[in-house]
């Protein structure tokens, strides 16, 4: 059975102790708290705002685990997929399955970032992860100031293989985004098309089916609402959430690299009383002086509370 992961997909956040160890207690709180909302259709873990890089493979097992009994498998548990080569990352995804995986996001091979990718190299990738594995994939489209970023056709021939049946696309190029969209729309019109442009969502909301964003972690309730604006095609009550967020999209996303971003999320999630703390592991490192209580503010200049507070 296909997953539908149309509406709010969050990437949490892992939390960890302030020994640095994984806060399992932490996960518990923030799974089944995104698990309750309405609207929110999987969690996806082990990504970017999960440093699920940083993490050990026992402990991304256990981290997958974890999410999974914190939503009671109400939801879908997506697993970011990182490993480098093909026979890896086919590995990482079966390993996954067993922890408890519904499906997959599959990142890039990491060396293609600087070294770009031989025409026909990311089919391969997909078709052998998921021989291995038969874990449903998600494509996932980096942004266009990469050369891990898939040109059109790249993307359609993987978007038409064998357990493909989403896209997470984070192009970040809008000339890119209103040619390509709807091709694969054209194309394949039931593959399930996701923005993840944190920083600027607006743009995206009303040609996909949905978000898969580490955003989720900090406002779903709005991003929700967002959603249900942009299926509607209401460009007016669209805007007034986009602003309404803008001074957390600020304070999250507008930073000096989109990595900080994961911490301000920890800081956000103390604000929202989810987490105690903001610990992140290295390479990560703590914001700037102060960062923490801008965050805070932006937080209520957008009347975003505590969670258990109407908003």
């Amino acid at each position: 059975m296909t997953l539908d992961l149309r509406g709010l997909n969050p990437a949490p956040v892992t939390p960890f102790t302030t020994d640095g160890t994984v806060d399992f207690d932490a996960i518990q709180r923030l799974g089944s708290w995104l698990g309750s909302i309405e609207g929110v259709k999987s969690l996806t873990v082990l990504g970017h705002a999960g440093e699920g890089t940083f993490l050990t493979q026992d402990e991304q097992l256990a981290v997958i685990t974890a999410f999974r009994e914190a939503v009671d498998s109400r939801i879908p548990i997506v697993a970011g997929i990182t490993g480098e080569g093909n026979k890896v990352a086919a590995l990482e995804a079966k390993r996954a399955v067993d922890a408890g995986a519904s499906a997959g996001l599959v990142y890039p091979s990491h060396g293609w970032l600087r070294f770009g990718y031989q025409d026909g190299a990311p089919q391969t990738r997909y078709a052998d992860i998921y021989e291995e594995s038969g874990l449903p994939l998600i494509l996932f489209q980096y942004p266009d100031n990469t050369k891990a970023t898939y040109n059109l056709d790249t993307q359609l021939e993987i978007a038409g293989q064998e357990g493909v049946f989403a896209t997470k696309n984070g192009v970040r190029n809008m000339k890119r985004w209103y040619t390509e969209i709807p091709a694969l729309r054209a194309a394949y019109p039931d593959l399930q098309i996701l923005s993840c442009h944190d920083e600027y969502l607006l743009p995206t909301m009303f040609d996909v089916d949905g978000l898969l964003v580490g955003y989720g972690n900090i406002a779903p309730e709005l991003l929700v609402d967002l959603i249900a604006a942009g299926r509607a095609h209401d460009y007016d009550a669209a805007h007034a959430i986009h602003e309404r967020l803008l001074p957390v999209t600020k304070n999250v996303y507008h930073r000096g690299s989109h990595m900080e971003g994961t911490v301000a999320l920890k800081w956000g999630l103390v604000h929202r009383g989810i987490l105690d703390h903001a610990t992140v592991r290295t390479p990560l490192l703590p914001l700037a002086p102060g960062a923490d209580a801008e965050i805070f503010a932006a937080f209520e200049s957008a009347g975003i509370e505590k969670v258990g507070v109407t908003v």
